[in-house]
């Protein structure tokens, strides 16, 4: 098991032992935890992020921690936006899309405002950090 999969395993244990919340460093964020299915593996994952209400909707941000290249999930959610989040103890049904133009502007800006440590991701990562929208089905 990676580095990575162990720590998001273990975030994903306690949010769901502790009705969608998190201690630590996570206390009081907004974390849901995001179903994805591998685009060439076919195999379903489940990924913490960070989320930002948007309506009736929810923002995600595919900063991949600053890194160059964007999160595997964001292409999961391209090949197979028909999905499930778990947020709080509720699971909803919702279909990705990624924002465009004014609207992932708008969205993003507020992210780092709320948020600093997107700016930074930003820059370390030298490429447009996907927004994508998760619309209840």
């Amino acid at each position: 098991m990676s580095d990575e999969t162990d720590w998001n395993a273990k975030i994903i244990e306690e949010f769901r032992a502790n009705g969608g919340k998190l201690g630590g460093m996570f206390e009081g964020a907004d974390i849901l935890l995001l179903h994805h299915m591998g685009s060439k593996t076919g195999v379903e994952r489940v990924s913490p992020l960070g989320f930002q209400r948007v309506g009736s909707a929810y923002a995600v941000f595919g900063s991949n921690s600053g890194k160059t290249s964007d999160p595997h999930w964001v292409q999961n959610l391209r090949t197979h936006p028909r999905t499930t989040a778990e947020i709080g103890t509720d699971t909803v049904e919702v279909v990705a899309r990624v924002a465009e133009g004014d609207e992932r502007t708008e969205i993003w800006e507020r992210q780092k405002a709320n948020i600093p440590q997107f700016g930074e991701y930003e820059t370390t990562a030298n490429r447009d950090i996907p927004v994508v929208i998760l619309e209840p089905a």
